[in-house]
C-alpha cells in the first residue's frame, strides 16, 4: 500500500465519492484509505475512529450542498432564499442518491452521536441564515410577526416544511413560496 501522506480535506473528498457512488455505508477506514491509495494509519492521523470519519464525510457534503461559495452574497429577499434552497436540494439529491435519507436513518438506527450532532449543526446553521435573510427582508410587511408568531418560529416552520421536502424529493417550491409571500408579504 502506498503511503503517501495525504490531507485531511482529499480524505473528505473521497469519502464523499465513496457516498455519491454507493452511500453513507461505504465509508470506513479501510473503503477511505484505498481510494485515496493510503494506508489506514494514515486515516487515523486525521480521524480518530470510523465513526468520527463518517460524521465529518456526512457534514462534508452536507457543506457542499448548501455552501454558498459567495459567503459574502446577501440574499435580496426571503423567496430568492427559499428557491436557492430548493435548488440546492435538488442538486444534493442528484450528486448524492439517497443521501439525505438514508445517512439520516443510518444516524438515527446506530446512534451516532458526533453524526447526530454534525447534522444538527448543519440544520441549526441553514435555520440559521434562514432568520437572517427574513429579518432584513426589504419587502417584510411591518406586522408580519408578533410576540407569538415570530421570525423564529416562521423561520423554524419553513425549515420543517424544507426537510419534508428533501424526503419527499418536492423541489417545486411554489406552496411555499405562496405562503411566505401571503405571510410576509401581502
Amino acid at each position: 500500500m502506498n503511503t503517501v501522506v495525504t490531507s485531511k480535506e482529499e480524505i473528505l473528498k473521497a469519502s464523499r465519492e465513496l457516498i455519491q457512488q454507493q452511500g453513507c455505508p461505504a465509508v470506513n477506514i479501510r473503503s477511505v484509505a484505498a481510494v485515496c491509495g493510503i494506508s489506514v494509519g494514515s486515516i487515523y492521523n486525521y480521524f480518530g475512529s470510523k465513526a468520527e470519519l463518517v460524521g465529518a464525510a456526512v457534514e462534508s457534503v452536507w457543506h457542499e450542498i448548501f455552501h454558498r461559495p459567495e459567503e459574502g452574497m446577501m440574499f435580496p429577499d426571503t423567496l430568492s432564499c427559499i428557491c436557492w434552497l430548493y435548488q440546492r436540494m435538488e442538486y444534493g439529491c442528484k450528486q448524492y442518491p439517497g443521501f439525505f435519507s438514508l445517512h439520516s436513518l443510518h444516524f438515527l438506527q446506530e446512534e451516532k452521536e458526533d453524526g447526530k450532532r454534525r447534522m444538527q449543526k448543519t440544520w441549526q446553521h441553514i435555520s440559521d441564515n434562514l432568520c437572517f435573510v427574513i429579518k432584513h427582508d426589504p419587502n417584510l410587511r411591518e406586522d408580519a410577526f408578533n410576540q407569538e408568531f415570530t421570525v423564529e418560529k416562521f423561520a423554524d416552520m419553513l425549515f420543517s416544511l424544507f426537510l419534508s421536502a428533501i424526503f419527499r424529493q418536492d423541489f417545486n417550491p411554489g406552496t411555499v413560496l405562496e405562503m411566505v409571500r401571503r405571510t410576509l408579504y401581502a
